[in-house]
């Protein structure tokens, strides 16, 4: 299928560099881009002349595109899917699936569908050489942070508007930052026991959670978790310590650190580099090229680990 006609719903940053780069690298398919949209107000830049069409009622939302996009805000994505559930029998969700008062619903109607949750860090060099090359027997424990300053992640906008700031809109750094929990399992799977503290420290003007600190039990060793929004210097890497090895995956910096061996790879990628591989995986998959390997299964086992529960 080289063809392929998708809908955003939801015209976000994260939909807009979806577009661009479905239009710009993704050469091999003609792709038609509609956007379904709450807003009539005129779409800034470059992106207008991505989108095909535009739709601002849903009864007039054709009902035959081989993939609906849900980017809009993590509050809205559940009653999105049960909205748009006859449209696509693929669908590509933002993280994290849902708000998480919406963990418990009922999936049931999706599960003859395609439902792919974005993980793109997985689709990084520095995680898909672990995952291809780490000998987990060899692990005695695990340490993992992302340190991150809120205010900086979109520096033309005001964070304390963002849904990062507000409970009501699904954000706080425990979901936020569900890309850790998300690779660490693809990585090292799920934990058998899970202790969390998740709790607001700083001094920025957010009603969420602004620190995540998880200790994780496996059957061989121990991982421990750090996420927040206020560090001023940003950090983002996983230590792995064995018998004879301290490695250090940079993900910040795409690198990997060999400390006592002294040895470096260094993947000189940039973060539009793993956006544009995720997007080639799902266009895959919607040819059934590839298996799902983010479900809307474990991507809730996931986010019930976000919040320190056990699976």
């Amino acid at each position: 299928m080289n063809k392929i006609k998708v809908c955003f719903v939801g015209i976000g940053s994260i939909a807009k560099r979806h577009i661009r780069n479905i239009k710009t690298f993704l050469k091999d398919y003609d792709v038609i881009v509609d956007a379904y949209r709450s807003s009539k107000r005129d779409l800034e830049g470059d992106i207008k002349e991505y989108i095909d069409n535009q739709y601002f009622k849903y009864e007039d939302v054709p009902n035959d595109y081989d993939a609906i996009f849900i980017t809009n805000p993590t509050k809205f994505h559940y009653d999105t899917l049960m909205q748009f559930k006859d449209n696509s029998d693929n669908f590509f969700i933002e993280k994290p699936i849902v708000d998480i008062f919406d963990m418990d619903k009922d999936f049931n109607e999706f599960k003859s569908k395609n439902c792919y949750v974005a993980c793109p860090i997985r689709h990084g060099k520095v995680i898909k050489y672990l995952k291809e090359n780490i000998n987990l027997d060899k692990i005695n424990s695990i340490r993992c942070i992302c340190s991150t300053y809120l205010p900086e992640w979109h520096p033309d906008e005001d964070y304390r508007k963002s849904y990062s700031a507000k409970k009501e809109l699904g954000g706080g750094v425990s979901i936020d930052l569900i890309h850790e929990w998300d690779y660490l399992t693809y990585l090292f799977g799920k934990p058998d026991e899970i202790f969390s503290i998740l709790d607001k420290v700083s001094n920025l003007e957010i009603d969420t959670e602004d620190i995540a600190i998880y200790m994780a039990k496996y059957e061989n060793y121990l991982l421990e978790l750090h996420l927040d929004y206020f560090g001023r210097y940003p950090i983002r890497e996983i230590i792995i310590f064995q018998n004879d090895e301290t490695i250090v995956a940079d993900i910040q910096n795409n690198k990997i650190i060999f400390k006592n061996k002294g040895n470096i790879l260094d993947f000189s990628e940039e973060r539009n580099d793993f956006q544009v591989e995720e997007l080639k995986y799902f266009f895959k998959l919607i040819n059934n090229d590839v298996e799902n390997i983010n479900d809307i299964g474990n991507a809730l086992d996931v986010m019930k680990l976000t919040q320190g529960e056990i699976l």
